[in-house]
C-alpha cells in the first residue's frame, strides 16, 4: 500500500510552533526581558511582538515554497 503524506495546513504549522513553547520558557523570556530595565507590560510586548514577527515570516517562507 502507498501512504501519500497529507500536507500540514498553515493553521496547523502554527498551532505546532505554540505547542512547542512551555509556559516556563515564556516567563523565563519575561523575565530577562525585564531584567535589561523594560517595564513588566513592556517586556510582555516584547515577546508577543517577537512571536507575531516569527509567525508572519514563517507564514511568507512557507508561501514561497509552496510557489516553487
Amino acid at each position: 500500500m502507498i501512504h501519500h503524506p497529507v500536507p500540514i495546513s498553515e493553521q496547523e504549522q502554527d498551532q505546532d510552533f505554540f505547542d512547542s513553547i512551555t509556559e516556563d520558557e515564556v516567563i523565563y523570556l519575561w523575565r530577562s526581558i525585564k531584567g535589561k530595565g523594560l517595564s513588566e507590560d513592556e517586556a510582555w510586548q516584547a515577546i508577543v511582538t517577537g512571536i507575531a514577527l516569527d509567525m508572519a515570516f514563517a507564514k511568507s517562507r512557507n508561501r514561497l515554497q509552496t510557489e516553487h
